[in-house]
């Protein structure tokens, strides 16, 4: 079924990006999720190993933070240079503006346990996996008096 251009590929893809697809964004001029953040998972006896797609994005511009057991990756492109300039545009397709993504790592995961790298557009995410430790149970008893 064809559909005017200012839809997606369907009519209803707006309307459930945020429901299937869980990265966010934020920019002047929406692009489709599926084009950011692309992301795979690999996991190892280790622990597990993330490819983050971030074509375009530079180092400097690409945020990691762990925050109650959650794994939150920024990424900002653009400038505000650019959007300063005084040009016209007709038809703007290059991405700009921010996206994040968030993964649960597990709330025994801290932040010198996670390793990363960027090259070649790509964040490469280290995570370790990490058993909880057993609570130790403490007998407690009750005075009885008498």
């Amino acid at each position: 079924m064809l559909m005017p251009g200012i839809f997606g590929e369907s009519l209803f893809d707006d309307l459930f990006d945020d429901f299937v697809r869980p990265a966010k964004q934020t920019a002047a001029y929406r692009t489709p999720v599926t084009t950011v953040m692309k992301t795979d998972v690999r996991e190892n006896e280790h622990g597990y190993e993330l490819d983050i797609d971030l074509p375009g994005y530079k180092k400097e511009n690409v945020q990691a933070q762990l925050k109650d057991g959650y794994l939150t990756i920024m990424a900002v492109a653009g400038t505000e240079e650019e959007e300063k300039k005084n040009h016209k545009f007709v038809r703007r397709e290059r991405y700009y503006g921010s996206c994040s993504r968030s993964f649960y790592v597990g709330e025994d995961i801290t932040q010198e346990d996670i390793k990363a790298r960027f090259e070649d557009g790509v964040l490469k995410v280290s995570v370790p996996k990490k058993q909880p430790e057993p609570k130790v149970e403490q007998k407690k008893y009750i005075t009885i008096e008498g």
